[in-house]
């Protein structure tokens, strides 16, 4: 075992002195601030990250006429849009986005995307080569409130439509768009919408989305956000008010963004009270149940019912709608005395998994997402299910999770299932009310919101496996390759390992904000002054950095660039450690701590093997022998005594004291290998048991950002020295972390590794366990 080294400090002190190197021309300081990364606040957007007393926003409000073709799996609509030109820019166009064109057979999207060939490829993944899908939309025209054509021009996944009459501030314009477009099937050719169709009963699910012309943001950051959409980088939208009427099979269910204004002559009546009573009694009710969605699988109605929703303030709009639908739901109280109905619907095949978890789901993020941020504003949450998808519109996400056949389903299927429902739902927040911009930064949606996910999952249920969120479950991307690894702050269509990139690092980096750098009760205020500050309005980056800091009083800079403009990753190291005790200058004592020092160190070989030597010549000429043969001046005399009891009376009682408490000094040099600073967290184990931990600020690099030294004074002696006990700070290598170092016993498998229960493809424990019963009765 590793053993600490123990030296001996003179007594009496010396001035400190740092010695600095010349810094370069250009500042590299890692504590530097953020002067030309931040763009320069302004009237619209202010240093403390607030919106400023000049700040505008678009405004754009539609009513829409849409009819699902069910034969031709086909979406006709036709909207009316009024714009609002809230800016102080005089408008000449318009942009509209056109997210169903990446769908079209020559679409950039899949012109840019790179494909090769494995040894083994699915059918599914050839056929997509083809792509013979004819999508996209279908403009029949573009007109004017007086019904003239207007002139517009497609690029892409855009579209500009030239106004006849230049737009005012303060002035708004009406135009009408009428369109179609084939619906895909959404698990032959993926997507974030379309129809999943079910072969046994000859039915299908359509999760609807995307499926209108949606303005394009104009704002005081970019002008017109009208990036192309690759498939990646999601939507940026305008806020509004929805009125929209839905043309379905008379047998179908529809859940929709909004209130569903028609609720009485579109239920039946047993429906009707089911609903009402869900409403009001806050217990979970099932509206439609699956012995009707089986009842209406069998036939299929060819007239058509109108649902009809309207929206106030949000971005978007989706629907879903189909006749295998159960739905259930309950209502959540709120703290401004509220009440939100979360609901679902699902298909029989995904009982009993959904009936059991999904509404509930809903309801827990309702209530944990309001208390870190705000109450939930709109008056329903849906969750629907949709077979390998998850994704999030105003008051309405798809969601997967699906069990076996038999009903049983694994851990992964359960847990994957309620965390991408808290996901999904918690996005109403991020990015649909907090409405940042998608298409550039992911991570301010995708980062905020699975940071939210992951504290609301552990109030779902204690050691909660979750995902991400835990800072050591970002460290294997962290030390990966960089030349595979973008900053946080690079735009969504460009970024490598996506999923690590935008959802789990900067949710990593909000999880250590709050438990080590700001602390929960600091953090959980600033973030919910951001959340608060930003309500139904357009926040940039620089907007949540000052807002963190301006709440919370701690300048972040050096945090923001580490974990967000840098691939830095954390690897702090005890590379030395000298356990040092003050000398008391007292012969009886010093003598013999260094004759044990004497005794302990280690003899030369040579040494001992002329301990062999029969006699020595002064052994034989003894008249060689002086004072010097057998001195000893490690030996106490009288007079040593004497010369110590003077020394100690000349001290001062400060003096006295510090000798006689006997303290035990340990200096540490830690070493920052991975260059991202982090605060320097120290757990020492003394001789008795007990443990003491120190906490570092990350401003100790200040100075020199590789290495630094710190003495830590105890009146026991350490047998333990322990970096990032917690595992807080995503270190990436854990095995330098301990002074002495620790032995870690690892095992290989004979042959080849077994397939572990519950992962797909295997039986899962619920199956495992019904044989066992089985066994059990034999």
């Amino acid at each position: 075992m590793q053993q600490i080294t123990k030296y001996i400090i003179l007594f009496f002190l010396l001035p400190a002195f740092a010695n600095f190197a010349q810094q370069p021309t250009t500042n590299q300081n890692k504590f530097r601030q953020l002067g030309y990364e931040l763009p320069t606040p302004n009237v619209y957007r202010t240093a403390s990250g607030a919106p400023g007393h000049e700040y505008w926003q678009q405004r754009a409000d539609y009513s829409m006429n849409i009819t699902l073709d069910e034969e031709n799996n086909r979406i006709y609509g036709e909207e009316t849009i009024t714009y609002y030109n809230n800016s102080p820019d005089e408008l000449s166009y318009l942009w509209l986005q056109l997210d169903q064109n990446i769908r079209q057979k020559d679409s950039d999207s899949k012109k840019t995307s790179t494909s090769s060939l494995g040894e083994q490829e699915s059918a599914g993944s050839l056929n997509r080569l083809f792509y013979d899908f004819d999508g996209g939309f279908k403009i029949d025209w573009v007109k004017d409130a007086q019904q003239k054509q207007l002139p517009y021009y497609i690029k892409g996944t855009n579209m500009r439509i030239d106004l006849t009459e230049v737009l005012k501030p303060s002035k708004s314009v009406t135009f009408k768009v009428k369109w179609w477009y084939n619906i895909n099937d959404r698990i032959k050719l993926g997507g974030r919408s379309g129809y999943e169709y079910f072969e046994d009963d000859n039915n299908s699910i359509y999760t609807i989305a995307q499926f209108f012309p949606r303005m394009c943001v104009y704002n005081d950051v970019d002008g017109w956000q009208h990036r192309q959409f690759l498939g990646r980088g999601e939507f940026t939208l305008t806020f509004g008010n929805y009125e929209v009427f839905l043309t379905v099979p008379a047998d179908h269910l529809v859940a929709a963004t909004g209130t569903l204004k028609n609720v009485k002559e579109i239920l039946s009546p047993s429906h009707y009270q089911q609903y009402e009573y869900a409403k009001n009694s806050g217990e979970f009710t099932i509206i439609a149940t699956q012995e009707e969605a089986t009842e209406r699988e069998k036939t299929k109605r060819t007239d058509t019912k109108t649902w009809h929703f309207a929206a106030e303030n949000v971005r978007d709009f989706a629907f879903a709608t189909s006749r295998k639908f159960i739905w259930d739901a309950m209502s959540v109280p709120l703290s401004d005395g509220r009440k939100v109905m979360a609901m679902s619907m699902y298909p029989k095949e995904a009982n009993p998994l959904w009936e059991k978890f999904s509404t509930k789901a809903v309801a827990h993020t309702i209530k944990w997402y309001s208390h870190y941020t705000f109450d939930y504003p709109y008056p329903v949450a849906w969750s629907v299910h949709g077979d390998q998808i998850g994704m999030e519109y105003p008051m309405i996400s798809f969601n997967f999770g699906k069990p076996e056949k038999d009903g049983t389903y694994s851990e992964r299927t359960k847990y994957g299932m309620i965390g991408v429902i808290i996901h999904e739902v918690g996005h109403n927040y991020f990015p649909m009310i907090v409405n940042s911009d998608e298409r550039q930064w992911t991570w301010m949606d995708e980062g905020l919101n699975t940071f939210l996910q992951y504290l609301t999952e552990q109030q779902w249920e204690r050691d909660y496996p979750s995902r991400r969120g835990p800072a050591h479950k970002i460290v294997d991307y962290m030390k990966g390759d960089k030349s595979r690894i973008s900053p946080i702050m690079t735009n969504s269509e460009s970024i490598f390992q996506f999923g690590n990139n935008a959802y789990g690092k900067p949710a990593t980096a909000l999880n250590i904000l709050r438990e080590t750098v700001l602390g929960r009760e600091l953090f959980d205020y600033a973030f919910k002054t951001y959340a608060r500050r930003w309500m139904f309005k357009h926040p940039s980056p620089a907007d949540f950095f000052r807002t963190m800091e301006d709440a919370s009083g701690v300048d972040l800079d050096w945090f923001w660039r580490g974990w967000f403009y840098t691939t830095d990753h954390a690897d702090q190291a005890i590379t030395n450690v000298k356990w040092l005790q003050l000398n008391t200058e007292n012969p009886e004592i010093e003598n013999d701590f260094l004759q044990a020092r004497i005794d302990a160190e280690l003899k030369p070989v040579s040494s001992l093997r002329n301990e062999t030597i029969t006699q020595t010549q002064d052994e034989i000429d003894t008249t060689l022998r002086d004072f010097y043969t057998d001195y000893n001046p490690l030996q106490t005399t009288k007079l040593d005594k004497q010369e110590y009891q003077e020394y100690y009376n000349s001290l001062s009682q400060e003096e006295k004291d510090l000798l006689e408490a006997n303290y035990n000094f340990y200096e540490l040099t830690i070493e920052n290998i991975g260059d991202l600073l982090m605060p320097v967290i120290i757990q020492f184990e003394f001789t008795d048991g007990s443990t003491h931990l120190a906490h570092l600020p990350a401003e100790i690099w200040r100075f020199d950002h590789k290495k630094i030294t710190k003495v830590f004074p105890f009146e026991k002696e350490v047998v333990q020295i322990t970096l990032d006990p917690f595992l807080e700070i995503a270190d990436t290598d854990i095995s330098n972390n301990f002074f002495p170092q620790k032995n870690q016993l690892n095992k290989f498998e004979l042959f080849k590794r077994r397939q572990r229960r519950g992962m797909q493809g295997s039986e899962n424990p619920m199956q495992r366990n019904q044989r066992l019963l089985e066994l059990e009765k034999e």
